[in-house]
């Protein structure tokens, strides 16, 4: 049970005591309530007066919501339990002067309020409204929460005051014109200087986007091409159309420079900065977004077949779509970008297959099973998450009697979850118990352990050859899942890019001005088996998740990938595991 207490009091230390306090008036009125219908349940005056009074716990949830929600009705979600309990105090009323239906619906209520206070008490979320303040208040109030709350200020150094200075002006300009774009933009760019891949930024029009969704932060064009970067630093051409041919551009061409400036110091200077985590795969894909970063047309240099350098202006083509298109091809991800593309992620979630007939293949797209109230109340709290394991089991038992001989774990693209989940595998790969990471608290910008979880060894497989596949758009619990993963000595974790870079609780939410835009962040700590917070990058952005093995992109991998369609990736852990 020191697990769990330990769990408990990480997740008290994130809670949000303004509404616990709420939630204690109405439970302690409701107590009152009680005793007062013990007391006058013989007198019928008394018992009306009584009736009246079981409205209060109401009344004081309709102000709650008056306060904490107008504007912002969505935050009814984090806060449903308080209401949930104010409506259940009616419950009681038609049966005051019915012994054994009073009892009933009493204890009935009792029990609601026990549940949803224990809930309520571990879970009340840091949800801060300030749509009903202006541009420059919100943000300021924005900025606030943040020094307050972002789990992360000292680890990555961020001055808070300073980064309010910087983009307070923006914000003015956007207050004066009444411009919510710039608003948004000016937003944007602030939440980007974090590097953090659990700051996004999200709007009431929108579902989730990234920073590449507004003008300012980037806004890609059309010009018939996407470009991407191989190891031996060539630039090429990729995911070409007939508009690009016609000059003799075609997929693999070699671009030496874009409006006039050398190709390489263009991805330098000229792409902005899009909040990734790691520099280094920023820099991976830094060509793929200068693909779309230019003006109505744009000089670009090449390389022809005859091996001389030719200069084409090519013309914005409107509505972009190679850039996309790379972008999918990169991180294998057909639906990237698209209304399926969380639920295409979790159709896929868990699922095996044979590749041949002694190389088996295990997705995991997000650290979540079925059952969320055992992740969790018991993996999470507890720190242990025996389901998933037996999962696991089940299924590499299944592909083990297929002839499974070594296995790909394919982490791509992985949304996170929980980090029990993963470690559940590794229990299955290792013979050995790691206590590699935990949760914590953060006080007074230090950090120390509440809960100490890790990986509880069963070996089952623990002679199973293992490539695990990463990108970078593996995040959160994905980034713990990659990092676990090649802790193990027989598992090798491999990709072209690093994991994303991130892996602390979400859960803070500043809503700003008029409701349309919403900033999250962590709150919530967690932190490796050295006391610092786990995975995430410092100022520096380097990672500290690295694959161990850089699966090479020259030119014959990248046609393989942008050309051909193929998954260059997985047919490299193939080989790389037969030669084992």
């Amino acid at each position: 049970m020191e697990t769990f207490f330990g769990s408990l009091l990480h997740r008290l230390s994130v809670a949000n005591i303004t509404h616990l306090i709420w939630f204690g008036v109405i439970a302690v009125i409701m107590i009152i309530l009680a005793a007062l219908h013990h007391k006058w349940k013989g007198d019928d005056k008394k018992i009306r007066l009584w009736r009246l009074l079981c409205l209060i716990p109401l009344i004081l949830a309709a102000v709650h919501a008056l306060i904490y929600l107008m504007g912002f009705p969505f935050f009814i979600v984090g806060h449903f339990p308080l209401y949930a309990v104010a409506l259940f105090a009616l419950l009681p009323i038609p049966f005051a002067k019915r012994k054994i239906g009073y009892k009933i619906t009493a204890a009935l209520t009792g029990l609601v309020t026990c549940v949803f206070g224990f809930y309520y008490l571990g879970m009340s979320p840091l949800y801060f409204n300030h749509s009903r303040e202006s541009y420059t208040d919100s943000f300021h109030s924005l900025v606030q929460d943040m020094d307050k709350h972002y789990v992360l200020k000292e680890w990555k150094g961020v001055d808070f005051a300073a980064l309010e200075e910087k983009y307070m002006p923006m914000v003015q300009e956007a207050e004066q014109a009444q411009d919510k774009e710039k608003f948004a933009d000016a937003i944007m760019a602030f939440c980007c200087e974090l590097h953090d891949g659990h700051v996004p930024v999200i709007t009431a029009n929108e579902d989730r986007i990234r920073c590449a969704s507004y003008t300012m932060s980037y806004q890609p064009r059309e010009y018939g091409l996407a470009m991407v970067q191989l190891d031996n630093g060539d630039v090429i051409a990729v995911c070409t159309t007939d508009d690009v041919h016609k000059f003799g551009i075609e997929d693999g061409t070699v671009i030496t420079e874009w409006n006039g400036k050398d190709i390489l110091q263009a991805c330098a200077e000229d792409v902005p900065d899009l909040g990734m985590p790691v520099k280094e795969n920023a820099d991976r894909v830094a060509a793929m977004v200068l693909s779309g970063i230019g003006g109505e047309t744009v000089d670009v240099t090449f390389i022809d077949n005859n091996g001389a350098e030719q200069t084409a202006t090519l013309t914005d083509l409107g509505e972009p779509h190679t850039q996309l298109e790379a972008f999918r091809a990169y991180r294998h991800f057909d639906k990237l970008g698209t209304e399926e593309e969380d639920q295409s992620l979790m159709n896929e979630n868990f699922s095996t297959k044979m590749l041949d007939d002694k190389c088996g293949y295990l997705r995991i797209t997000a650290e979540g099973t079925d059952n969320g109230f055992y992740d969790i109340f018991v993996g999470y709290m507890m720190g242990d998450h025996a389901q998933a394991r037996e999962m696991f089991r089940e299924k590499l038992r299944d592909l083990k009697a297929q002839g499974m001989e070594y296995l790909v774990i394919d982490l791509r693209n992985n949304m996170g979850g929980y980090d029990e989940i993963a470690n559940a595998l590794c229990d299955l790969l290792t013979t050995e118990d790691q206590q590699h990471y935990g949760i914590g608290i953060r006080e007074n910008g230090s950090y120390r352990f509440s809960s100490v979880h890790g990986i509880h060894a069963d070996g089952e497989f623990a002679d199973l050859k293992v490539v695990a596949l990463t990108n970078f758009g593996a995040l959160s619990a994905g980034d713990g899942a990659s990092l676990y993963l090649s802790s193990l000595p027989n598992v090798t974790l491999a990709g072209i890019t690093d994991p994303y870079g991130c892996n602390q609780e979400t859960g803070g939410i500043s809503v700003l001005s008029g409701g349309e835009v919403y900033v999250g962040y962590p709150v919530g700590l967690v932190l490796d088996g050295n006391g610092d917070p786990n995975i995430d990058t410092r100022a520096d952005r380097i990672s500290r998740n690295p694959v161990e093995e850089r699966i090479p992109l020259d030119h014959d991998s990248a046609m393989k990938i942008f050309r051909d369609g193929e998954d260059y990736e997985l047919e490299w852990a193939m080989d790389y595991l037969s030669a084992q």
